[in-house]
């Protein structure tokens, strides 16, 4: 039987974690890197969004505060602005989650939640496995059939952009 050791929201924002984790009530949790198709997919968004809109800001794996007693880490965010701290604690406008193969279904519904609850507008998922896209609205994953789109800023990422290379 394994036991959980509770860390305080201080020690952990003080804490170097290579690679980084997520904070969930008190408990400093693992995320899964991924693999090739997860970097790639990462890297093609990041790189697809910097080099289209070079106005808005775009992040892989910032720590974003999603409530007082968490933090998470989304694949990539973006924001309208710079933020000017170092975690999050105003919504970025676009969070974006790249599904690994170890990824459980309802780990993956609770972050959006809480996106969602802390006022990200947009919330998207990838999965590079099965080449498959989502837009997480009222609770549930929509399919994206050829890009995601953010119409209020002006913001299109289309597929073939995400999946180049896989």
């Amino acid at each position: 039987m394994s036991s959980t050791v509770l860390v305080s929201l201080e020690e952990y924002l003080n804490t170097s974690y290579s690679p980084d984790r997520e904070y969930v009530d008190g408990v400093v949790k693992e995320i899964d890197v991924g693999e090739r198709p997860h970097s790639q997919v990462q890297s093609n968004c990041v790189f697809f969004l910097r080099q289209r809109y070079p106005h808005l800001r775009t992040w892989p794996e910032q720590r974003v505060r999603t409530s007082t007693t968490r933090t998470r880490l989304p694949d990539v965010c973006v924001t309208l602005e710079d933020p000017g701290t170092d975690i999050f604690e105003e919504p970025p406008f676009i969070c974006i989650e790249i599904v690994s193969r170890r990824d459980a279904m309802s780990d993956l519904l609770e972050k959006l939640d809480e996106y969602v609850k802390m006022g990200v507008l947009h919330n998207w998922v990838v999965d590079p496995w099965r080449h498959k896209a989502y837009r997480y609205r009222n609770g549930a994953l929509e399919p994206v059939a050829e890009r995601f789109e953010a119409e209020e800023a002006g913001i299109t990422l289309p597929l073939d952009e995400v999946f180049h290379g896989l």
